[in-house]
């Protein structure tokens, strides 16, 4: 396994957004103490893959950080930080990073992901240093689980709907209750209209 690159769509040529999905993560609390402690080796967005429903649920986040990282606007220190509170529906930051950021006595699944794009130096020159191969030998070296696809067959074996459910809001939802409950995948599609909607309108 190796290294996914994610294409997004009406973001900068030079703005690159790398992923990887490691199921059955041992070192969690590790990987929380980076981040912590602003470990610049560790700037990446560590999400709980247990809150993501598919690809198109993370890329909605992604596109959403990116716009911010373009415009001038993020919310938090960094582009990987904005991804995490992308994820929400709200605008609380810190029960962003909560529910969706790394838990170490609950997270098991750890998504990745790393956005690579110019940093402009105070005499405007352009740098940019890392690499496909050298973001994935950083992360095989640190995070300790196995190294699996990221697609939505993936993600649904780590999802966890009644998360899903309560941070979206969607218990109740009369889209969601009018759909046959035998029907479990239009309900699920249902929903993940529901959370990229939800993602897309924050704040508007």
């Amino acid at each position: 396994m190796a290294l996914e690159t994610l294409h997004i769509e009406h973001v900068p040529a030079d703005h690159h957004v790398y992923g990887a999905l490691f199921r059955d993560v041992q070192n969690v609390d590790f990987l929380q103490a980076q981040l912590i402690g602003k470990n610049p080796e560790f700037e990446y967005a560590f999400i709980d893959a247990s809150v993501i429903i598919s690809r198109t649920h993370l890329l909605a986040a992604i596109f959403r950080a990116l716009n911010t990282l373009t415009e001038g606007t993020l919310q938090t220190p960094n582009v990987h930080s904005d991804i995490v509170i992308g994820l929400s529906p709200t605008n609380n930051i810190s029960e962003s990073y909560r529910r969706y950021g790394l838990t170490p006595s609950k997270t098991r699944d750890v998504l990745v992901i790393k956005v690579v794009h110019p940093k402009v130096s105070s005499e405007n020159s352009t740098v940019q240093t890392q690499t496909p191969e050298s973001i994935w030998q950083h992360l095989t070296t640190h995070v300790k689980g196995t190294s699996v696809p990221l697609t939505d067959e993936e993600f649904a074996k780590s999802t966890d709907w009644a998360k899903v459910r309560k941070y979206y809001k969607l218990n109740g939802v009369p889209g969601v209750e009018r759909i046959d409950k035998q029907d479990e995948e239009g309900r699920k599609r249902e929903m993940e209209g529901l959370v990229v909607s939800g993602i897309a309108l924050r704040g508007l």
